[in-house]
């Protein structure tokens, strides 16, 4: 019997892009493989690709190259041998807990009595009992998660997916949930053979997993992996938890940076690793901040005194990895802040910003913009050139599609509109998506 459960080979994933302009490369050449009686996390930010990798293992949506199999055999379909915990609860509304429990052994065509002497154990497995005539409207948030929990449960499969199952959650009721299901893991009760967790929460990575994947970005690719060589239960006060949490924020941090599977207790001050491939310049993406969430992270920053580390920054700032690492993204890319071995600090324009009067610090805004984002630059550039000074949004939105995604191209747009009216570089009126020149002054490129 092969120990691996799962082995992904060389995978490439490619989606077309609006009206055929061409195809936006979601995945490239990622391998991975679970192996029987382990836990691993697929670690990365929005738009890394992790939850369309954990789609392909499920055989949800078929991959454009490479290979996958599962248990050995080469995977063509829906995989049999996996079960999924969504972020959102998915349940249907118009069936109690234990029907909706039941599904999944109804479509697998197992007869009434065992099925239901298998949904009452899985719900009583996951603190649900005497809940099972209940319909999900009578549920809490956490409650809902549990009937997820026990869907997948139910139908034993051989390795559990979990694609950021706390995230919908309030703080304590996922710190519950989650402590429920590693002791279910610990205690050598779980019904299943392995977990796959996608996750962009490192603390939630490092207390749950026994592997660590680093997954980038633009396109997703597994960057490395890191072990976590920690007894269970995890002891999140064990100093070494610590260690690997801060390594982690580092290579988070520095998408440059080399990974080490055994995480050094110092992380290294000179980041190592290939040189970043140039990219067109509208293909740099913009972090989707709003400005004054940027100058909220430099105040705090200011406040904390230099080369502060970043977990220690993201923790009194209260938000989620994800978020955190985008607020820090769109410092850097401005020439704010920098970022070495794990550490933040402050910039002279970074200070300039964070500590000028609001005129002044528009001033400062704009320097910065029209010298670090192109796409900003790009438009306000464009609209000095024209006679009238004014443009459809059009026009940029298709120069945008053809590095990004429908979506992500207004996402994209919507950022630069933000920051470019902030910088008082243009106006934008969103009725008529028209944008158009302000009267502070253009430099030409």
């Amino acid at each position: 019997m092969s120990e691996s459960l799962i082995e992904v080979h060389a995978c490439c994933k490619s989606f077309p892009t609006a009206e055929g302009k061409g195809s936006f490369q979601a995945l490239q050449d990622v391998s991975v493989t679970v192996g029987r009686g382990e836990v691993v996390a697929l670690l990365g930010r929005s738009g890394s690709g992790k939850s369309t990798l954990l789609r392909i293992m499920a055989g949800l949506i078929p991959y454009t190259s490479g290979r996958v199999t599962s248990d050995g055999t080469p995977l063509t379909g829906p995989n049999a041998d996996v079960a999924m915990v969504f972020q959102s609860f998915a349940l249907l509304p118009w069936l109690t807990v234990i029907e909706n429990v039941e599904i999944g052994l109804e479509a697998r065509a197992v007869g009434r009595f065992a099925r239901t002497r298998r949904a009452l154990k899985a719900i009583d497995m996951v603190g649900l009992d005497g809940f099972e005539s209940a319909y999900p409207r009578e549920l809490s948030g956490g409650m809902k998660q549990r009937v997820g929990f026990a869907r997948a449960m139910v139908v034993e499969p051989k390795v559990l997916f979990l694609d950021e199952p706390f995230s919908a959650l309030d703080v304590l009721t996922a710190e519950n949930l989650r402590g429920e299901i590693d002791e279910l893991w610990n205690a050598g009760t779980f019904p299943a053979q392995s977990i796959l967790l996608v996750t962009h929460n490192i603390e939630e990575a490092v207390f749950l997993a026994d592997r660590v994947l680093v997954l980038g970005s633009n396109p997703g690719r597994i960057r490395g992996e890191v072990r976590v060589d920690l007894k269970r239960p995890h002891d999140r006060n064990d100093p070494r938890f610590k260690e690997l949490t801060d390594y982690l924020y580092a290579v988070m941090t520095n998408p440059a940076r080399e990974i080490a599977p055994e995480a050094p207790a110092t992380v290294p001050a000179t980041p190592v690793g290939p040189p970043a491939v140039p990219r067109p310049a509208l293909a740099r993406p913009l972090p989707p901040v709003r400005v004054g969430t940027i100058s909220g992270l430099l105040e705090l920053i200011e406040d904390m005194g230099p080369n502060e580390d970043a977990a220690q920054i993201a923790a009194r700032l209260a938000v989620s990895v994800d978020d955190f690492l985008a607020i820090l993204d769109a410092a850097v890319l401005l020439g704010f802040a920098t970022v070495d071995a794990g550490k933040v600090a402050l910039s002279s324009a970074g200070l300039a910003f964070a500590t000028a009067p609001i005129q002044e610090s528009k001033n400062v805004f704009r320097t910065q913009v029209l010298a670090n984002v192109p796409i900003v630059a790009t438009i306000a550039r464009t609209l000095a050139e024209k006679e009238n000074k004014s443009m459809r949004a059009d026009f940029f939105l298709d120069l945008l599609e053809e590095h990004y995604s429908d979506s992500e191209a207004r996402e994209q747009f919507e950022t630069a509109v933000e920051w470019g009216r902030f910088s008082e570089l243009f106006e934008y009126d969103a009725s008529e998506e028209r944008v158009w020149l302000s009267e502070a002054p253009v430099s030409p490129a």
